[in-house]
């Protein structure tokens, strides 16, 4: 049996025909950049997240570098985040010329922990605490950090809180949505994502007039009006393309989140049937209305022997992320060091992420749990 860690043409083939006939419609109109599409796609997906205002650019990072420059992050600025995410997190950062600023992860949730945000925070002198300016909690896997916690730091401290929600959209903290949160929100459509467009694409959400101003200005170099350059921006447009796609995909996005929801109940269904507590950890879901972007487990040992075996299976994993962030070649001038965080480098080193799309059958569940058993027995 096949087993792949996603199939878009299955989902692809159940939407073809809306798909084909919007692109169409696209098409014959020659709207390409912005237009009606994206703003009725701003307009669905700041509804959704419960936010005042969306702005669509061209990728989730993208998303993340337009927000720190909006926010007016620049060299000698101290970003705070977490070492264990995608590249673009940090990325986006250094971009702008700002110090990164690591704080370690909750070893259950994989999301940055308050308390290590508190602990390195302490530890800096007047001067540093002088240049903190935000911090960019990672929602990572579909499930949202602990926001109270990290809203009391940024009020004590004064940061601006950017939210990646990159693999969170319709993820919930205590009843409140993802990217409405902070003071902005930033989404990903990358095609793997649970609302993923044909392409790049990316969204930025935020309550705040000032900010939605700004960011729709540097997506189209700075300028307003035309040719006139208020600030120095860049091309972060979304196209109206990838705007129409994710538009007839949206209308299917809780859905599909609820597939997926109810394949992770399947999965510890079956994992406690074959009594694998001792050698697998299953994700804590600490909030109710987590979306599971992806399902990660924990495995004591042998992760990479695994995952091979799984390979010769027909079943597809993956490993976000093998190389925290502070150990990347491209940071090392950071000068942070192996030791430094080990939550995030035990997780790098004994996650796998299993196949979990909305599309599954119940005997592919079945067929990934009992490989796992057999490699284990």
């Amino acid at each position: 049996m096949k087993v792949p860690l996603l199939d878009l043409k299955k989902q692809y083939q159940t939407i073809k025909g809306e798909i084909l006939e919007s692109l169409h419609e696209l098409i014959e109109s020659q709207y390409f950049i912005l237009g009606p599409h994206v703003e009725s796609l701003e307009q669905n997906i700041a509804a959704y997240c419960r936010a005042g205002f969306a702005t669509g650019v061209s990728s989730g990072t993208d998303a993340l570098l337009v927000s720190l420059m909006a926010a007016g992050i620049q060299q000698g600025d101290v970003v705070i985040t977490t070492p264990y995410t995608f590249f673009a997190t940090v990325g986006s950062i250094a971009r702008t010329g700002a110090r990164v600023l690591f704080a370690d992860i909750d070893p259950d949730t994989y999301n940055i922990s308050p308390k290590s945000i508190e602990k390195k925070l302490a530890g800096l002198d007047d001067s540093e605490k002088a240049s903190l300016k935000a911090i960019i909690p990672v929602h990572l896997y579909g499930q949202c950090a602990e926001m109270y916690e990290i809203l009391q730091i940024s009020k004590k401290y004064n940061l601006l809180i950017i939210e990646d929600a990159a693999q969170a959209i319709g993820a919930e903290y205590q009843g409140t949505r993802a990217g409405s949160i902070g003071d902005m929100g930033c989404f990903s459509f990358f095609p793997s994502k649970n609302l993923g467009a044909f392409g790049d694409g990316g969204m930025v959400t935020t309550n705040s007039e000032e900010l939605h101003y700004k960011l729709c200005t540097l997506r189209g170099h700075g300028s307003d009006p035309k040719y006139y350059h208020k600030l120095i921006g860049g091309n972060f447009r979304l196209d109206a393309i990838q705007a129409a796609v994710i538009s007839i995909k949206f209308k299917y996005l809780d859905k599909w989140t609820a597939a997926r929801q109810e394949n992770v109940n399947r999965y510890r269904e079956l994992f406690a049937e074959e009594d694998l507590d001792g050698m697998i950890k299953l994700p804590l879901e600490k909030e109710k209305r987590h979306i599971y972007n992806q399902f990660v487990i924990s495995l004591k040992k042998n992760r990479d022997e695994l995952r091979q075996y799984l390979q010769e299976a027909g079943i597809g994993t993956e490993i976000y992320y093998p190389v925290p962030m502070h150990l990347q070649e491209c940071f090392a001038y950071m000068n942070y060091k192996k030791g430094d965080f080990p939550e995030s480098e035990y997780a790098a080193e004994h996650t796998l992420a299993l196949p979990v799309y909305p599309e599954l059958s119940d005997d592919q569940l079945e067929y990934v749990v009992t490989t796992i058993k057999e490699f284990y027995t």
